[in-house]
């Protein structure tokens, strides 16, 4: 019996929804960062990029546990000298909940070449709306 290697031009892509209602942050974002890298599939291959679609909806809704709220931040640098930001996940979420979800789940995924070209196939809304409705995406469950 032969080993089964997958190859970009033979993968088949789904598209699924998933609803962060009340779903802790991090288990989103692991869940999510599966799917995109195709783990959850029996024709996973490392260096193949065969993970699915995902749409996550109700970014506002999501929940992080304990104290990360005030204690947990969102840091990047400006390029400049002493370019340093820091935004507490408390603002973070109150205003961008979109960029918080879609920054971990970018940092489960590999960093490099292939981990940049799957995070392309997340799309993540603030409400219960999105426009994907042609792609018809099935419901993915978190718990």
């Amino acid at each position: 019996m032969k080993t089964y290697m997958a190859n970009a031009q033979t993968v088949e892509r789904k598209w699924y929804v998933v609803d962060a209602t009340n779903v802790p942050l991090g288990r989103l974002a692991s869940k999510v960062a599966a799917v995109l890298r195709g783990k959850n599939k029996p024709t996973f291959t490392p260096n193949v990029d065969t993970g699915d679609f995902v749409i996550v909806i109700n970014a506002d809704k999501v929940l992080l546990t304990g104290k990360k709220l005030e204690n947990k931040y969102y840091r990047y640098h400006t390029g400049y000298i002493g370019g340093l930001k820091e935004i507490s996940y408390g603002k973070l979420v109150a205003e961008r909940s979109d960029l918080a979800v879609y920054e971990a789940v970018r940092g489960m995924l590999p960093k490099n070449s292939l981990g940049r070209q799957m995070i392309k196939k997340l799309r993540v809304y603030k409400d219960g709306n999105h426009n994907h409705t042609a792609q018809k995406p099935e419901a993915l469950k978190i718990f």
